[in-house]
């Protein structure tokens, strides 16, 4: 009985103690002198600098305010982690405005084929990485080009997967030569414009602006069309990235923004303004299913530029909207 009261007594004193290391590192948080020294290391490692003390003092209430939501959401035990990363001075408005560019508005009207695969024996997990069909993750800067760098990444996978060789390719390219440039664009637009053949990034590398259209340069890479994979269906999903790296569109939101690490569940809404390439899917030992998703906003966001994306979810559109509109080359 003594026992039983003592350890009772020694489980509730590490409660309390685990319940006030979490008030204090809040508590420290919200403290304002620490969040100042918190914020000049954050700008140091991210090499930010401000015009002015006026636009110093409006980052920095939104660096706090960015980072009060970290830290609430880290003590609120949800099962993925946000962090700090090189948004955390922005916000989400800002964030969209600059870092997604799926541009759904601007879509034209083109003949696309839809294509149910029927494939029986598809792997529990594949990572196209370790099949050394994914390049390097890339940054598109603030530049609304993802719509380029989804497509590039599909169509690198593609290539690999065809012929054996993995080339990185250019999508500054797509920002010159096509309509859209760094405003929003479409991942089928960047699709149609790669049939006549995409540079290397190598011959033409990524500024992260607008420019004019070169054309001396021998073409890397072609691809013939793309398809499209049926629309609210995760399985037609799971069976294409069976085969090949895909491009998606999905939905972000300030979550997204500051996603750290773990399987991320949302919540992130319905709209469609991003897109990203599914790169492969698996489950975690705790049984929870997941996408292997590229992205392009550099190494510093996320698990080194990619996201565990939840699947088989109870919401025909995936979460995130992620099988309402993926294609991949052919």
């Amino acid at each position: 009985m003594t026992i039983a009261i003592e350890m009772k007594h020694l489980i509730l004193c590490v409660c309390v103690i685990l319940w006030l290391y979490s008030y204090s590192a809040m508590s420290q948080t919200l403290n304002e002198p620490f969040v100042v020294k918190i914020h000049e290391q954050w700008m140091s490692q991210y090499q930010r600098s401000y015009t002015n003390d006026t636009e110093k003092e409006k980052r920095f209430q939104i660096f706090k305010e960015n980072l009060e939501y970290i830290e609430k959401f880290s003590n609120a035990n949800n099962n993925y982690k946000l962090g700090l990363n090189q948004f955390s001075d922005l916000t989400t408005d800002e964030f969209l405005a600059s870092y997604t560019g799926l541009n759904i508005s601007r879509q034209t009207s083109f003949s696309s084929k839809v294509v149910s695969l029927n494939i029986y024996h598809i792997p529990a997990s594949i990572d196209w990485r370790l099949k050394g069909a994914v390049t390097k993750v890339k940054n598109q800067q603030g530049c609304q080009s993802c719509w380029a760098f989804s497509a590039v990444a599909a169509v690198e996978g593609f290539l690999k997967i065809k012929t054996g060789n993995l080339i990185s390719l250019s999508e500054q390219q797509l920002v010159d030569c096509t309509s859209f440039g760094c405003i929003g664009g479409l991942i089928h637009d960047a699709y149609k414009y790669m049939i006549h053949g995409t540079d290397s990034e190598t011959d033409y590398p990524y500024k992260a602006v607008g420019g004019t259209c070169q054309h001396d340069k021998k073409p890397s890479g072609h691809i013939n069309g793309y398809i499209d994979v049926p629309p609210y269906d995760e399985e037609q999903l799971l069976r294409a990235v069976s085969r090949q790296p895909v491009a998606v569109a999905i939905a972000v939101n300030d979550n997204f923004k500051s996603y750290k690490e773990g399987i991320f569940k949302g919540p992130c809404g319905t709209f469609l303004n991003h897109a990203v390439t599914v790169v492969g899917y698996g489950t975690s030992a705790a049984g929870t299913r997941y996408w292997l998703v590229k992205n392009s906003w550099g190494e510093n966001w996320g698990e080194g530029g990619y996201m565990r994306l939840q699947r088989a979810v109870d919401d025909p559109q995936g979460l995130c909207g992620i099988a309402r509109k993926a294609s991949y080359p052919i």
